[in-house]
C-alpha cells in the first residue's frame, strides 16, 4: 500500500514463473525428441535429477547448455532465445500487481493507513524516504524508480473521472519525521491541499483515543467499475486480495467504524494546520 515494493538485488534476478516456462518447453522438445529426463541427462552427462530440476524452474538453464540442447533437439535455437528474452524480477512484486491494476480502474477507494502517507497522497520526497528507509537497502537507481511509478499512480486522482477517495490516517504517522524536516512539511502541506479536493476525504485518527477499529493494520477497499468491491492487505512480505462479499463486508465495517473515530474534515484541516505552525 504506502510500502508497496519488490525485492530486487543488485545483480538481475530473473523471473521465477519465466524459469519454469523455460523449463516447461524444454519438457515439450525433450518429449517430442523421444528422451526421458534420464536418457537426455546421459547424453550430457549432467544426471536426470538435474534435467528434471530445471523442467520444474528449480535450477536456471545455463546459456550453454541451452544451445547445447538446441542443436541435440533441434529447436532452431528456441530454447537460447527464451533465456536471452528472460525477464527480471520486476521492482513491483507479483502479489501487488493485481492490486496496482485495480486501484488504476477503481471508481471509488476507501484507505486507512497507520504506518506512512497512503501511497496515493505521498510527496515525492516523502516516497523517496519511505524507499531509502527498506531493509535490505535499494541502490539510487532502484529508489527513483520506484519513487517514479509511486508518483504515477497519483494521477489516478487527477483523472477526468476520479474515483471517489476517503482516507483515514492514524496520527501517529503524521509525528514522525520521516526524511526530515523539510519533506515532512511539504507532506503534511500536500495532504492539506489534497483535503481541499473535490471527491477526496482525508481523516485524521487521533492519537489518545480509547478505542481503536484499525488495530489490525492497515486496510483498503476497492470499488470496480462493475461495483465488485474488494478488500486489500499488506504483510511484510504478501499480500491478500479479499473478494469474499462477507469477508469483504466485515473489512468495510472496520472502515466504517474508523471514520467514526477519526477527525471530521474541518478537523483534520484544523489539525494539519497546527502541525505545519509547530515547525
Amino acid at each position: 500500500m504506502g510500502t508497496t515494493t519488490g525485492p530486487r538485488s543488485r545483480h538481475a534476478r530473473r523471473n521465477a514463473s519465466a524459469m519454469r516456462m523455460v523449463g516447461a518447453l524444454l519438457a515439450v522438445f525433450r518429449t517430442a525428441a523421444g528422451y526421458t529426463q534420464r536418457s537426455l541427462g546421459d547424453e550430457f552427462v549432467i544426471g536426470e535429477e538435474t534435467i528434471a530440476s530445471i523442467e520444474q524452474g528449480r535450477r536456471r538453464l545455463k546459456p550453454d547448455l541451452a544451445e547445447q540442447l538446441d542443436d541435440f533437439l533441434d529447436t532452431k535455437g528456441a530454447l537460447s532465445a527464451a533465456l536471452r528474452h528472460l525477464p527480471e524480477v520486476d521492482l513491483v512484486p507479483q502479489w501487488a500487481e493485481e492490486y496496482l491494476d485495480r486501484e488504476q480502474e477503481a471508481v471509488a477507494i476507501s484507505w486507512y493507513e497507520s504506518l506512512v502517507v497512503p501511497g496515493l497522497l505521498q510527496t515525492e520526497g516523502y516516497a523517496r524516504a519511505v524507499f531509502r528507509n527498506r531493509v535490505p537497502l535499494y541502490d539510487e537507481e532502484e529508489i527513483e524508480q520506484l519513487v517514479a511509478k509511486r508518483i504515477e499512480r497519483r494521477d489516478i486522482l487527477h483523472r477526468k473521472a476520479p474515483p471517489m477517495a476517503s482516507f483515514v490516517i492514524w496520527e501517529a504517522v503524521l509525528r514522525d519525521r520521516l526524511g526530515g524536516e523539510d519533506v515532512y512539511a511539504d507532506q503534511v502541506r500536500h495532504l492539506r491541499e489534497y483535503s481541499e479536493l473535490p471527491g477526496i476525504t482525508v481523516q485524521i485518527l487521533p492519537l489518545g483515543r480509547t478505542s481503536h477499529a484499525g488495530l489490525e493494520g492497515p486496510l483498503v477497499l476497492l470499488e470496480t467499475p462493475e461495483h465488485q468491491r474488494l478488500a486489500y492487505s499488506e504483510t511484510q512480505r504478501g499480500s491478500t486480495l479479499i473478494a469474499d462479499p462477507d469477508e469483504v463486508g466485515i473489512v468495510a465495517q472496520k472502515y466504517a467504524m474508523l471514520r467514526t473515530q477519526a477527525l471530521n474534515e474541518e478537523d483534520t484541516r484544523a489539525l494539519l494546520d497546527r502541525l505545519l505552525g509547530e515547525r
